[in-house]
């Protein structure tokens, strides 16, 4: 485990989210990236924050992010990394709903040991590490409040389930299928996780594509809260993912986040 702690990382995105916000409330721009997803001044201004915190804090720990790779700057990964999302849910920006947020995630041995989640729009910063369990808090004037210990909740009969309200597909709702549904929540960026952590909803499946720094840091938290991500097949979904010949660097398979570890199904 990092000697960094959560804490420590909360201020980085606060500091970030600050940034993002005042570009919120400006005219800002939006351009196309290679991929045709939407960028903006706020990606790239969030990053530079981030990278500039980060290498105060683990000057020797490599930092993989999103704006970075999409300009061809990818480092080196070792046993530790970070994977960071300096705005998850540009769309959701975009749109001006409120619903993204910034990611920083830790990496050890492929598994992500510390995440912090931070919606600066609404006010919502949740955090979790391995060894001390995931929280959530609200954030005023750019101070975090009281923090709130997260658990995940055992799964009722008919579950909650919560999808990406920007990217939906016919392939979740038929893997959802298995279940009984009383409800779907559609939602936007890594709050998805946050929401299936805090017990607000049971289960999240993803068909569809995405890549680690969208994902790391609120799979640590899930963890933290005693939830879990897997691959299809039912495996831990693992991370730092490289030098593949059916997949690009950093993408995640498709996934479903538990919280009951019950709905685990064959």
């Amino acid at each position: 485990m990092s000697d960094v702690p959560a804490l420590l990382i909360n201020t980085v995105a606060l500091k970030a989210g600050t940034r993002i916000m005042e570009i919120y409330a400006s005219d800002f721009a939006v351009e196309a990236k290679s991929d045709a997803s939407p960028v903006t001044e706020a990606d790239a201004a969030a990053e530079r924050i981030i990278l500039e915190e980060l290498a105060k804090l683990s000057p020797s720990t490599p930092v993989v992010a999103e704006e970075a790779v999409s300009g061809g700057l990818m480092p080196q990964t070792a046993e530790r990394f970070y994977l960071v999302d300096p705005l998850d849910g540009t769309r959701e920006f975009v749109s001006r709903n409120g619903e993204f947020t910034v990611n920083i995630a830790l990496i050890e041995n492929g598994v992500p040991v510390m995440g912090v989640v931070y919606a600066p729009a609404l006010g919502e910063i949740f955090w979790g590490d391995a060894s001390h369990g995931a929280f959530k808090a609200s954030v005023e004037n750019g101070k975090i409040g009281p923090q709130v210990a997260l658990k995940v909740r055992r799964a009722p009969t008919k579950i909650v389930a919560i999808g990406s309200r920007s990217h939906g597909s016919a392939e979740t709702d038929a893997w959802l299928a298995r279940y009984e549904v009383a409800n779907f929540v559609a939602a936007g960026s890594s709050l998805k996780f946050c929401r299936v952590a805090e017990g607000a909803a049971d289960i999240y499946p993803r068909m569809g594509r995405t890549m680690e720094w969208d994902t790391a840091a609120g799979d640590a938290i899930l963890r933290a809260a005693g939830g879990l991500v897997t691959t299809l097949d039912g495996m831990p979904l693992q991370y730092g993912k490289r030098d593949r010949q059916d997949a690009i660097d950093f993408a995640n398979p498709y996934f479903v986040a538990y919280g009951d570890l019950g709905l685990k199904k064959d």
